[in-house]
C-alpha cells in the first residue's frame, strides 16, 4: 500500500467516524423526541412493533449475507457476538415489550454494543456497499432502540433487570468462550484481545481483561440503575416513608387517576 492511500485510510476518531457518531446522537435526540410523543397515543404499539418487525428483518438479512459461500468465514459468520444476539433481543423488546428483553436492551445496547460505535475496527470504516452500511446501520438502531424504551416509552430500570441482564451477560460468555475453544475463534473477543486499538488493551492480557470486565461491566451497570432506582417527590414510595414516620400502616394501592375526597378527618393520600 502505498503512502498516499494508507495516509487516505479512514481512521478511528477521524472525520468519517466523528460524523457517524454525530449521526448517531441527532438520531438518538430526534427518536427519544419521538417517542415521547408517542408514548400513551393509540399508534404507539403499532409504530414501535413495525420498528421492531424491521429491526428483525434487517438483522436477519445480516446474518443470511454472512452465510452465503462467498461470504463464509467461520470467524465472522456465526452469530455470536454479543451485538448479534442483542440486534434480536432489541427486535423482541420492541414487539413485545418483555422485560427481560427491555432489560438486556437497556444494559447491553449503552455499553456492549457503543463499544463497537467508539472502537470499530479501521476496516468497517471503509465504504463497502453491503458491510458499512449493515454494520453502522445495526449497531445504531440498537443503541436507538435503548434510549427509546427507556427515554421514551418510559421503562424505569430496577435491580431486578439489572440481575437479568447480568445475568445474561454472563452465560452467554461462558457458551461462546466454550464454542471459541473448540471452533478456534474469538466471537465476543472472550478468547483474546481483538484486533486493533480498544478499550480492552487497557485491562491487561487474557483472561485478566476478561475479570476486570466482569468487575467494571457490574459497577457501570449499578450506576445506570441507581438513578432510575431513587423515590422522585409524590410517589407511592416518598409517601408510605411519609406515612410510616407518621405512624400510619403504609399499606394500600395507589391511585394515580383521582385525587381523594377529605373526609372526616382522613389524611390527603392515605391508604383507603
Amino acid at each position: 500500500m502505498s503512502p498516499v492511500i494508507a495516509a487516505a485510510a479512514p481512521e478511528v476518531f477521524g472525520g468519517r467516524h466523528l460524523a457517524l457518531l454525530g449521526l448517531a446522537a441527532v438520531l438518538g435526540v430526534v427518536v427519544v423526541w419521538g417517542a415521547r410523543r408517542l408514548r400513551g397515543h393509540p399508534a404507539e404499539h403499532r409504530v414501535t412493533c413495525l420498528a421492531g418487525w424491521l429491526l428483525l428483518a434487517a438483522s436477519l438479512a445480516w446474518m443470511g449475507w454472512w452465510m452465503l459461500p462467498e461470504n463464509w468465514d467461520i470467524g465472522r459468520s456465526l452469530p455470536l457476538h454479543y451485538s448479534d444476539v442483542l440486534r434480536i433481543i432489541a427486535a423482541v423488546a420492541l414487539i413485545r415489550r418483555s422485560r427481560w428483553a427491555v432489560a438486556i436492551t437497556w444494559y447491553w445496547g449503552l455499553t456492549l454494543n457503543t463499544q463497537a460505535l467508539l472502537t470499530p475496527h479501521p476496516s468497517q470504516l471503509r465504504f463497502s456497499p453491503v458491510e458499512f452500511p449493515f454494520y453502522w446501520g445495526l449497531h445504531i438502531a440498537v443503541l436507538l432502540v435503548a434510549l427509546v424504551v427507556v427515554w421514551g416509552l418510559g421503562h424505569r430500570p430496577g435491580w431486578r433487570d439489572f440481575r437479568i441482564a447480568y445475568a445474561a451477560v454472563l452465560g452467554w460468555a461462558a457458551i461462546v468462550m466454550v464454542l471459541n475453544s473448540w471452533l478456534g475463534t474469538n466471537y465476543g473477543f472472550l478468547n483474546e484481545l481483538p484486533p486493533g486499538d480498544s478499550i480492552l488493551d487497557l485491562l491487561g492480557p487474557w483472561p485478566i481483561y476478561i475479570l476486570w470486565e466482569i468487575v467494571l461491566v457490574a459497577a457501570v451497570w449499578a450506576l445506570m440503575t441507581l438513578p432510575w432506582t431513587r423515590p422522585r417527590p409524590g410517589t407511592l414510595t416518598t409517601r408510605t416513608a411519609r406515612q410510616r414516620s407518621a405512624g400510619g400502616s403504609g399499606r394500600g394501592r395507589y391511585r394515580a387517576t383521582k385525587k381523594p375526597r377529605q373526609s372526616r378527618g382522613t389524611e390527603p393520600g392515605a391508604p383507603d
